[in-house]
Order: C-alpha cells, then sequence, then structure tokens
C-alpha cells in the first residue's frame, strides 16, 4: 500500500502542565523555519492528547517525527533522540491513568502492519509539570536547538 505523506511531524503533549506540551509550543516555530526553506512533502499535526485519533496520521506517511517531552531521568533540558523501536520504552508523561499514551497507538499501528518506514522521536527532559499554560522560561530556550534538530532529521528523508 503506497503511503499518503512521504513525512509526518507529529507534536504531541498537554499543554495545561507546563514542559509537558512542548511537542505542541514548538510547532509554530517548526512552520515558520519550514516555510523559509524549499520543503514539501511534510505535513505537521498538532497532535496534543489525541491518542488513537492519530493512528491515520501515522499509518499514512513512509517517515514519522513525534516531539514531546520525554521523561528519560536525564538533566532537566537534556535533548533527547530516540529511533524506531527505542521510541515506546520512554513515551511521553501520561497526566492520567485513563490518559491513552502514545505508546499504545504506536502498538496498534504495529499489529496492523502499518508503522512507517522509520520514525524518530525528538524531545526534551522537563524541567517543570506543574499546572500552567506555556512552558518554562528554560524550556523555551531549548525551542531552537529543538527546531534545528528536526529540520536536520526532515533534511536527511527529504533526500531518501
Amino acid at each position: 500500500m503506497m503511503k499518503k505523506n512521504k513525512i509526518t511531524v507529529i507534536g504531541i503533549g498537554n499543554t495545561l502542565y507546563t514542559d509537558e506540551g512542548v511537542g505542541v509550543h514548538i510547532l509554530p516555530y517548526l512552520e515558520k523555519e519550514l516555510s523559509n526553506r524549499n520543503i514539501d512533502s511534510v505535513e505537521i499535526v498538532e497532535g496534543s492528547t489525541d491518542g488513537m485519533r492519530l493512528l491515520a496520521d501515522i499509518e499514512d506517511c513512509e517517515y514519522l517525527l513525534i516531539i514531546d517531552a520525554i521523561n528519560a531521568g536525564k538533566e532537566p533540558g537534556t535533548i533527547i533522540r530516540l529511533e524506531d523501536d527505542e521510541i515506546p520504552k520512554f513515551f511521553g508523561i501520561k497526566m492520567s491513568v485513563h490518559q491513552v499514551g502514545f505508546q499504545e497507538v504506536l502498538f496498534a499501528s504495529r499489529i496492523r502492519e502499518q508503522l512507517p518506514k522509520e520514525m524518530v522521536m525528538i524531545g526534551a527532559q522537563p524541567y517543570s509539570l506543574e499546572l500552567n499554560i506555556g512552558l518554562s522560561k528554560e524550556m523555551e530556550n531549548n525551542i531552537p536547538k529543538m527546531v534545528d534538530d528536526i529540520i536536520n532529521q526532515i533534511n536527511i528523508w527529504s533526500d531518501k
């Protein structure tokens, strides 16, 4: 089956809990950066906490780039890159036991044999997960580096 979109970038996270929302907050910066370049075949999806509603977006691409806060026990602000099978091991922070995590969405795609050809996750260890809209100042300072890393990965996939 032919995949519809070559590259899909999904920003996920809960914007009500400070740095947990980094995957969503970074998307406008990424869109601006992409608009200054001649890169097509990239779809940007605001995934928020949509869970299973993202299944079609995942299954319709060759290359999937996920942006999220990653609680990997690292120093706050550490930028983390995970590839393919590494991704479900560290996935995002569940704010509720009822929340379907993104790892469950990837699992569903895997059992349906519809995973993208390659997947990369770029995120950062959160500084704060307090109930508050907006990123911590420290996380905001990470955005330019994260956007650079995301653009570099898109360039690699665009050349394939």
